[in-house]
């Protein structure tokens, strides 16, 4: 049976699932989430009351949570890219990186993102102040990380760079990476060009107007 994933094009962790559906070119059918999709969303709320988006849904299966996600697409559907490593070492690995990227690139860029979206009297800046200050330290952990590295565990494509891509995506836009770190640029600079990210982007395009802090003329 088709796979459908309950998703939007513009959600971070949505195209963190994209990214691994088409690395290996995987059928699927998008169910859009979105205020005119109502049917739509009523049979997301009755599968996953949380209403976290995305959502796979493989026949009779939901499977919840990005990163389980595309566990579960390498277990169930695998493809020519394989996004855990056989080395269980090097799978640890992988898996710790997709944390990094979803706990402390990720989580306070939303921060950020949020509070942008509330009324004036509100908005927390100690918080948005805490979640800068977090970037920043990724940012700079990051840039140690990767040197010498073409992709987050090494040099193949994976979770962590699935991960990756929309956190430090929309990171940039709403703290920017500092010029000092050439090499956590450069990675974001080969995402952006990966084909399956590229798509991903290009296919939330018109939805940018949606960022509240206001999309850059880039990307």
């Amino acid at each position: 049976m088709a796979l459908s994933l309950f998703a939007h094009p513009f959600s971070s962790y949505c195209q963190k699932v994209l990214t691994a559906l088409y690395e290996n070119g995987t059928p699927f059918t998008l169910r859009l989430l979105a205020p005119d999709q109502r049917e739509t969303g009523a049979e997301f709320a009755r599968a996953w009351p949380i209403q976290r988006m995305p959502l796979l849904r493989d026949g009779a299966a939901s499977v919840m949570e990005s990163t389980v996600i595309i566990e579960y697409l390498d277990v169930n559907h695998p493809g020519p890219v394989r996004f855990i490593p056989a080395d269980a070492s090097l799978a640890l690995q992988v898996r710790f990186l997709d944390r990094v990227f979803d706990n402390y690139v990720m989580t306070p860029l939303q921060q950020i993102v949020f509070n942008a979206l509330r009324t004036e009297e509100s908005r927390d800046p100690h918080g948005v102040g805490e979640a800068r200050r977090l970037l920043d330290r990724s940012y700079r952990w990051l840039e140690t990380h990767l040197g010498g590295r073409i992709w987050a565990a090494g040099d193949n494509f994976s979770l962590a760079d699935c991960a990756a891509a929309p956190s430090l995506f929309y990171a940039d836009w709403a703290h920017p990476i500092a010029d000092e770190f050439d090499t956590l640029k450069a990675y974001r600079a080969r995402l952006l060009k990966r084909p399956s990210f590229a798509r991903a982007v290009d296919e939330a395009r018109p939805y940018r107007h949606l960022f509240p802090l206001g999309a850059p003329d880039r990307d």
